[in-house]
């Protein structure tokens, strides 16, 4: 097959905007694009410098087997996060940081549901980051992933964030909520690694890639996170209620707002429902808008299992639902999220 022959515009076809620029403008326009990519140079480059020393390779043994991931620390007394399926029936796990110390790391607690686990290691001086607010974010915004993918240390990769408020199954089956899609590269031991803004905040902690897939990359949002941390710190796991729905942040329309007279426009869109669970039987529907749970208001995701806490399992819980133009009450009963 020959060269691909090139299109070329009729210059009559031409407006002003459009015509051959002088010879004086393409040099114009060139330092222009080269201060475009400095300063975008310069910003990855300051975020992986101030994070990259809290970010660790995480060596884990399961017996004869071995395996890698990733974490980062959250605090100088060591505290670290990385995922549930690295660290999940490990009989040893070590901490390996940038400048070379190296920790024994014990599970505080893990949370299979959101691939979530928390780690101590005696130190008292660890480099940390802190956890950014993923509620904020923008589709298209800058987001840079640090990780050991493949076992190359200290890896960076930049992208953006590609959607937001995408479900994303488990390693153990369940559903995943709150999740970041990025075209940032990841590839197996970025896992429990960290996605930055360009402020050097955690916006999410890398979780799952598509095999086969280019460009289609997942973290689990840093709302949700924060959320997991706590109850692990205070009880070593995460005691949940459980309704049984995937869903999805929703922002809704002013002019919905306005006629619904609702004052928060974000809520928790429902795209699917497991058999049998209590927002089954509750007849709530794929499609229901989750507006508000025993009198508090469901602005996403991560607020909707922060609600969903040990007090809400198995006491009925009255919820009001946007289904269509009309909002509904229902009353469902939560249950108990058992281990997966």
């Amino acid at each position: 097959m020959g060269a691909r022959p090139e299109f070329i515009l009729p210059r009559h076809l031409l407006d002003d905007s459009m015509q051959t620029p002088t010879s004086a403008e393409p040099a114009i326009r060139a330092v222009d694009d080269r201060a475009v990519l400095d300063h975008y140079s310069q910003s990855v480059s300051s975020v992986v410098e101030q994070v990259g020393p809290a970010v660790c390779l995480i060596e884990v043994h399961n017996g004869q087997k071995g395996g890698h991931g990733s974490g980062f620390a959250i605090a100088p007394d060591g505290l670290v996060i990385t995922n549930s399926h690295v660290v999940h029936h490990a009989t040893h796990v070590v901490a390996h940081f940038p400048d070379g110390r190296k920790f024994a790391a014990r599970l505080i607690g893990e949370d299979p549901t959101s691939d979530i686990a928390l780690l101590r290691i005696d130190a008292g001086d660890v480099p940390f980051v802190a956890l950014g607010q993923s509620g904020a974010l923008r589709v298209g915004q800058i987001a840079i992933a640090i990780g050991n993918p493949l076992g190359f240390q200290a890896t960076v990769t930049a992208g953006v964030v590609s959607a937001l408020g995408r479900a994303l199954p488990s390693s153990r089956g369940r559903m995943i909520d709150d999740v970041i899609q990025t075209d940032a590269a990841l590839n197996p031991g970025n896992s429990g690694g960290p996605l930055l803004n360009s402020r050097a905040e955690v916006i999410g902690v890398n979780t799952a890639i598509i095999p086969g897939a280019q460009g289609i990359c997942f973290a689990v949002a840093a709302d949700l996170v924060r959320v997991v941390v706590s109850d692990l710190i205070r009880f070593g796991r995460m005691r949940r209620g459980y309704i049984g729905v995937a869903g999805a942040d929703i922002r809704l329309p002013r002019r919905a707002l306005s006629k619904l007279d609702l004052y928060e426009d974000r809520a928790v869109h429902v795209i699917g429902l497991e058999a049998g669970s209590p927002a089954a039987v509750a007849s709530l529907r794929e499609g229901d808008v989750l507006l508000t749970l025993r009198g508090k208001t469901i602005s996403g995701v991560a607020s909707l299992m922060k609600l969903l806490d040990g007090e809400t399992i198995g006491v009925p819980c009255e919820m009001n639902v946007l289904r269509g133009s009309q909002i509904i009450s229902v009353t469902l009963t939560p249950t108990e999220l058992g281990p997966v």
